[in-house]
């Protein structure tokens, strides 16, 4: 599938700022599975000064500096990205759960102890004997790690009710698996804790995931958004595999890549500080269309 993705951020000023320094991560990544032929990033005001760079997880890091009166910061960022469908592997063949957890423990360097990297805590996502305990209902003993997964995808999506109203970017991962209800960043981050606490390497996937107008409307303009998903590190021969809770898939062609990290504080799409008083708001619209439309 091809895909034209316009993400608009717009924060308006109750009153004029005067600097703002703001690092964005707006650059779909390039995969195996995923190229970007053609991405350009619009700011306004210009900027002063602006940077670009990988970071630690490999993605596209731009930094910008705005200086000079201004009550409104805007961010058009335009992609056009293919993605191909995804490979089908049999989860019943995958080696056993606990296989992945000792060879990402081993003190030898390879794929698996690097990915260990991702078992321990991170500044959103704790790990615990809560999360552990939740988790185990679907690794059982010696349990292919891949059907373990897509078990506890499935459970989650069940377990928990979608919740715009419940959560936000800042509600504590412990206080949504009490609530069992928030959004897709919730789901993403509790199945996150939950593999981690397991010793299971997982990471947090930020992204697009193209949606449907009901039957007979048009889509409206605007009315995507971003997605969180994860991906969990499935051993040396599968490698990493995707995962959705919130939808309870194994993502393929309709969830585009953007970035990856630890938690939502690695992969946040904009973020930065500002100079000024008074109150902001913020406005994000995002369109994800296949290219024939």
């Amino acid at each position: 599938m091809r895909y034209r993705i316009i993400h608009r951020t717009t924060y308006t000023y109750d009153s004029p700022v005067t600097v703002c320094h703001y690092t964005a991560r707006l650059e779909p990544r390039a995969l195996p599975f995923q190229e970007c032929p053609w991405h350009e990033m619009t700011i306004r005001p210009e900027p002063v000064k602006r940077s670009e760079r990988t970071d630690y997880f490999g993605n596209t890091h731009v930094y910008f500096e705005i200086e000079g009166s201004h009550q409104k910061l805007e961010v058009i960022a335009r992609s056009l990205v293919e993605v191909q469908r995804a490979i089908v592997v049999d989860a019943t063949l995958s080696p056993p759960w606990e296989t992945i957890r000792d060879a990402c423990r081993s003190s030898r360097f390879n794929a698996s102890s690097t990915a260990g990297e991702l078992t321990y805590a991170s500044p959103l996502i704790p790990v615990g004997p809560a999360f552990a305990d939740y988790a185990r209902a679907s690794f059982t003993t010696k349990r292919p790690v891949l059907e373990a997964v897509c078990d506890l995808n499935r459970r989650i999506n069940e377990d928990f009710l979608f919740d715009p109203t419940a959560t936000d970017h800042t509600t504590p991962v412990e206080e949504v698996i009490k609530k069992r209800r928030g959004v897709c960043q919730d789901f993403a981050q509790v199945m996150i804790a939950s593999l981690r606490s397991l010793g299971i390497p997982t990471r947090y996937v930020s992204g697009y995931l193209e949606t449907l107008p009901p039957p007979g409307k048009v889509k409206l303009v605007g009315a995507d958004a971003s997605h969180a998903w994860v991906s969990v590190y499935c051993g040396e021969t599968i490698g990493w595999m995707d995962a959705d809770p919130t939808n309870n898939i194994l993502p393929s062609d309709r969830h585009i890549t953007l970035a990856w990290g630890r938690d939502f504080s690695d992969v946040s799409p904009l973020r930065g500080v500002t100079i000024g008083t008074g109150k902001q708001r913020l406005e994000v619209a995002v369109d994800v269309l296949p290219e024939s439309e």
